[in-house]
């Protein structure tokens, strides 16, 4: 009975109206003076952030928060696959036959997720990192290879909560919330980075539309709130670090795995 009503109320504050509501919110000069608030709850580490707290001039500026240079050290391991976020591995898998099994309870297709997109042949073998980020983590996203883009498709979709209620009791979130999906060649194969959006406030963006090519690190987008990234590699290409495992969290820039031919 509870997880019903849980599942009830979170339909219905997973409506468009009310993400723009709090978009709007997030956006404004007003929302500058709950930061402090927002940063303690979440224990966020200040000294990492580009700019001094009182300098913010809106919740979302904060949230989506630049860091420092040097905060990250990006893993120069030959033909390596590094972490496009700071996040938690909610799951990570050799993909069957275009199924990913079992991420919090729920098996995933990949024609749902990639929104039926040609590509989907090259990963139906392939392996999966689904990387959850909580309002603690730093919110941008980076080029997880050295490579360039062939291809993004957006897809417009609901807002539902991508933390552990969400992706455990909602049918199929990952696959019905808004996704920004960048697929990039390099060396030895292909990526899939789709970038999920989150309750509340759905917005991803490209860092710079205009770019077409990435170094391994590059920054390539950021959330608007927290959501969740699915990194997808191609078939028989890819071989995951051997300590890795559910649960375990990661930074952006640290070695997942390595590629192969």
């Amino acid at each position: 009975m509870a997880k019903r009503m849980m599942r009830l109320m979170t339909e219905l504050s997973s409506r468009k109206w009310i993400s723009q509501l709090m978009g709007r919110f997030s956006h404004s000069n007003i929302s500058r003076y709950i930061i402090p608030a927002f940063a303690r709850s979440y224990n966020i580490i200040l000294e990492e952030a580009e700019k001094q707290i009182h300098e913010y001039k809106t919740l979302n500026e904060f949230f989506s928060r630049r860091l420092k240079a040097g905060m990250r050290i990006i893993d120069e391991t030959p033909n390596g696959l590094v972490s496009p976020v700071d996040s938690v591995i909610t799951a990570m898998d050799n993909i069957h036959s275009g199924l990913i099994l079992n991420v919090k309870g729920q098996d995933y297709t990949l024609d749902e997720l990639l929104n039926h997109s040609p590509h989907i042949e090259k990963y139906k073998n392939g392996f999966v990192f689904v990387l959850y980020l909580s309002p603690t983590d730093y919110h941008r996203i980076h080029a997880p290879v050295t490579g360039r883009k062939i291809e993004s498709d957006h897809i417009r979709g609901k807002v539902y909560p991508v933390n552990d209620f969400g992706l455990t009791h909602m049918k199929s979130v990952l696959s019905r919330n808004e996704r920004l999906i960048t697929y990039i060649s390099h060396e030895l194969g292909e990526v899939a980075v789709v970038k999920v959006g989150a309750m509340n406030v759905s917005s991803i963006h490209y860092s710079d539309d205009d770019a077409k090519e990435w170094k391994r690190g590059d920054e390539l987008a950021y959330f608007e709130f927290g959501s969740t990234v699915v990194l997808l590699t191609e078939n028989g290409t890819f071989t995951p670090r051997a300590d890795l495992a559910v649960g375990k969290a990661v930074k952006m820039g640290e070695l997942l795995g390595t590629f192969h031919k």
